[in-house]
């Protein structure tokens, strides 16, 4: 189970969390929902699609980005994240500000989505009185300059050391054991030959016994693997490499996929998770 704000969800099958960015300017679907009536119709479809979670975002941090302010993030993301939480959808808020983070909280969001990772010590703190499931994700550098030539000495020991050591520092600042993830931050700081690694690798992080979240959503690394026989694509045409990296992300561990395509997601993660050789115990689960 993974121990959220006042709830917990099951990892026996891998749950969906839909991507809600409230932006002008994400890659994919920056300015769609800037509205918060649509923002909340969009969230309540995600959760009729099969989603367990809808991440909401108020500030993009796809590469190249510009940063907002913790007042402009909090106009945009508060209205949708109480809107959804009235409703009891389960709401995660993706952000790196400690200030947003206790205000989504307080408004209803159960989990934290870091992407810098809970460096933050405030952001900890946040986390540990609200007892909010966190997402701890790896980041090499920052949206400004985290493509600029990424290097790892081992891309998968490198970012599992740090998830692993910043997950401990988030226990020992008081977040529960049972409420962290983590997320090797696929797209971030990462060339396309890491990227693959960190997906033909998952199960290496996994051995740390986090749930692992996977985000590989329609991000640039699909492209470059499409342009040899597509050319050019737009983040809307990489839903079907998507599938592809979510099927691969289930059957290597992972145990949370963050999409856009929630249906998409579903269909996929079930599909993949089928095709699992179980696992004793859950052969003994099955026997009860």
């Amino acid at each position: 189970m993974w121990k959220l704000r006042g709830d917990e969800l099951s990892l026996r099958d891998p749950l969906i969390m839909g991507i809600l960015n409230v932006t002008p300017d994400s890659f994919s679907d920056g300015g769609t929902y800037i509205d918060a009536d649509k923002a909340i119709a969009a969230g309540r479809a995600m959760r009729d699609a099969g989603a367990a979670i809808v991440d909401v975002g108020g500030e993009s941090t796809r590469p190249c980005a510009t940063g907002v302010s913790a007042s402009i993030e909090l106009e945009r993301v508060i209205p949708v994240v109480a809107g959804l939480a009235a409703e009891g959808i389960t709401v995660s808020i993706d952000t790196s500000k400690p200030s947003v983070a206790q205000a989504a909280v307080d408004a209803g969001a159960r989990i934290v989505n870091d992407v810098t990772g809970l460096v933050d010590p405030a952001m900890r703190s946040v986390c540990a009185e609200t007892a909010a499931g966190v997402v701890i994700m790896h980041m090499q550098g920052d949206p400004h300059t985290m493509q600029d030539k990424p290097v790892y000495d081992d891309v998968v020991v490198d970012v599992g050391q740090y998830l692993a050591s910043q997950a401990v520092l988030a226990v020992e600042d008081g977040i529960r054991l049972e409420s962290v993830a983590i997320d090797p931050g696929i797209g971030f700081g990462k060339s396309l030959h890491h990227n693959l690694e960190l997906m033909r690798h998952l199960d290496a992080l996994t051995h740390f016994g986090y749930p692992v979240l996977v985000g590989p959503s329609r991000k640039g690394f699909l492209g470059a693997l499409l342009e040899p026989t597509r050319g050019a694509t737009s983040a809307f045409d990489r839903d079907g490499a998507t599938a592809g990296a979510i099927a691969a992300a289930v059957i290597n561990g992972a145990s949370i996929v963050r999409t856009h395509n929630v249906q998409l997601g579903v269909d996929v993660a079930l599909v993949a998770k089928a095709m699992v050789p179980r696992r004793h115990d859950d052969q003994e689960i099955n026997r009860t």
